[in-house]
């Protein structure tokens, strides 16, 4: 004869192997978690980027752990994979960093500046930041002319072919700007605009040489713009400050004078929200 079975007592067992169960995966995810992030740490804080083996050993993980650790970040787009067999940080990455900055005080900074820009030069001042790869206007102010550029505020412009994206693209080491731009082809706005990667290339090298970039109607035809980028503690840039108006305003000659007036505008504002210079193109900020 069966005995009288006590269902909550049998059920007891499973209930507890299933707490049991639950609570060591979460274990395992946080544990992968804070691996994970220890893994971006450590890049960040490495110039050039480090090796599987160098990871590993510094970390002191096993190198199957870490090579998973990295290609789950690298598919993620938070860690680069070099040809030279390094890894380094990757642009998602640096957008969640640069996210920090962005909620501070920009606007509030730069707006005296873009108003002492606009009366100096008698052309629209423009701020921008980058986001998902563009460059979206957050603050402006408009000239008097009647003639004048406007940028709605949340509009966006291609890296390549705006001043802004040009001035920060050249602010930031070639590894990441080529990142940023991607691998496809270079979108066409007008018939001026740089199509050619090594002709972008050679003008955000001559860009990061002089401090700003120049749009010289690459985005609109008739409209010409000089930028200076923002950068943050790290020296990374993450904003730009800009003049804009048509091209008769702003002939050749003027270029260089409104060049240095935006130069100037974004070393300030950067200073302001505690950033520092950053560093030489090529070179990885530390």
């Amino acid at each position: 004869m069966n005995r009288p079975t006590d269902s909550s007592a049998s059920r007891a067992p499973a209930t507890t192997r299933a707490r049991r169960t639950g609570a060591k995966r979460i274990a395992g995810h946080a544990q992968a978690l804070s691996r994970g992030l220890g893994v971006l740490e450590y890049l960040a804080s490495t110039p050039g980027g480090a090796t599987l083996t160098a990871l590993a050993a510094a970390l002191q993980l096993p190198a199957p752990t870490a090579h998973r650790l990295l290609a789950t970040l690298e598919d993620a787009g938070y860690v680069q994979a070099g040809d030279d067999g390094r890894f380094r940080i990757g642009v998602r990455a640096y957008r969640v960093g640069s996210a920090f900055l962005e909620h501070r005080n920009l606007v509030a900074e730069a707006l005296p500046r873009l108003e002492r820009l606009m009366e100096s030069s008698g052309e629209t001042a423009n701020l921008a930041v980058i986001e998902n790869g563009a460059a979206v206007f957050v603050a402006q102010v408009p000239c008097r002319e009647l003639m004048r550029m406007n940028a709605r505020l949340g509009a966006r412009a291609p890296l390549h072919a705006s001043g802004v994206g040009k001035a920060m693209l050249a602010a930031m080491p070639v590894r990441d700007a080529d990142a940023l731009v991607g691998r496809g082809p270079l979108a066409r706005y007008t018939e001026r605009t740089l199509v050619s990667r090594p002709a972008l290339a050679e003008a955000l090298a001559r860009s990061a040489e002089r401090g700003y970039a120049i749009d010289d109607e690459e985005h609109a035809a008739g409209l010409r713009c000089v930028a200076s980028a923002i950068a943050d503690e790290a020296g990374r840039p993450w904003a730009a400050v800009s003049l804009a108006g048509p091209t008769s305003r702003l002939p050749q000659d003027r270029l260089a004078e409104l060049g240095e007036r935006v130069r100037a505008a974004a070393r300030d504002i950067t200073a302001a929200l505690g950033g520092m210079p950053a560093p030489s193109r090529g070179k990885e900020p530390r």
